[in-house]
């Protein structure tokens, strides 16, 4: 079995913003030289977020409206208290998840016909990073 390991880092622009990074991760795949076997995509940030979904018109506006109901933006959370303002953006990382495991059959990643990788940003504006580790054979 062997690994390979590929960092991608993000500065967003905003404070919340959606990225497609389906085309990085399949790069990474073919990269590694693994026919088969599984690529782990995690963000490093406890603010951030790996998710694998449509990539539809509309979707990624549905899922930002969501979570804005779920953990508002401005509310007062006991996390504040610690000298941070940004809590909704930690309860946003949990409700939409950290990372994700995706397999790799004959040397390509193997999604379905409608899913794509995305790479979520919840308190942005300063450097970030995302682990792509393919493992296998």
């Amino acid at each position: 079995m062997k690994s390979y390991t590929e960092y991608l880092w993000f500065n967003t622009k905003q404070k919340r913003e959606y990225i497609h990074i389906t085309p990085q991760v399949e790069e990474a795949v073919r990269k590694s030289g693994i026919k088969e076997g599984f690529v782990l995509v995690s963000a490093m940030h406890i603010t951030a977020a790996v998710f694998v979904n449509d990539d539809e018109e509309g979707f990624l506006q549905d899922l930002d409206e969501m979570l804005e109901r779920l953990a508002p933006e401005g509310r007062d959370y006991h996390h504040h208290r610690t000298g941070e303002t940004n809590g909704d953006a930690h309860l946003k990382n949990v409700l939409v998840h950290h990372q994700v495991i995706l397999p790799v059959t004959e040397g390509r990643l193997d999604l379905g016909p409608w899913q794509r990788v995305f790479y979520g940003e919840f308190d942005g504006r300063r450097r970030k990073r995302v682990v792509i580790k393919v493992i296998g054979d």
